[in-house]
């Protein structure tokens, strides 16, 4: 399962959808801190503006990080990861890519939407 900070499971994915603003992408392993998500890992990044809550695909809730068409890279690597922040403090959730992508400092990056998703209890 990826990371999610306690504030969302705290105040629902509301907490998602109101204070995700800034997308990584991150290399070398997930990240478990807003530095790690936003500086030492961090090969790219975009502003986002997350979905409103709703019904998940399966059961339970979901947000939606909308597709990225133009993504910052800001250094060479191979990404694996994408980090969800409130762009100044707060990690809120991270997880991994579906495949890696190669990135070229200078570049952008595209990213398909993702969805974060709490299920409902089995």
């Amino acid at each position: 399962m990826p990371y999610i900070n306690d504030e969302v499971f705290d105040q629902g994915l509301d907490y998602a959808d109101t204070n995700g603003t800034r997308l990584d992408i991150c290399y070398t392993s997930e990240p478990t801190t807003y530095a790690e998500a936003t500086s030492t890992k961090s090969c790219g990044n975009d502003t986002v503006n997350t979905g409103i809550t709703g019904n998940g695909t399966v059961d339970g809730r979901k947000v939606t990080i909308p597709a990225i068409t133009a993504g910052s890279v800001t250094a060479t690597q191979t990404a694996g990861w994408w980090a969800l922040t409130d762009g100044t403090s707060v990690l809120i959730a991270a997880g991994a890519l579906s495949a890696t992508q190669a990135v070229t400092s200078g570049n952008t990056f595209t990213l398909d939407a993702i969805d974060i998703t709490t299920r409902d209890a089995a």
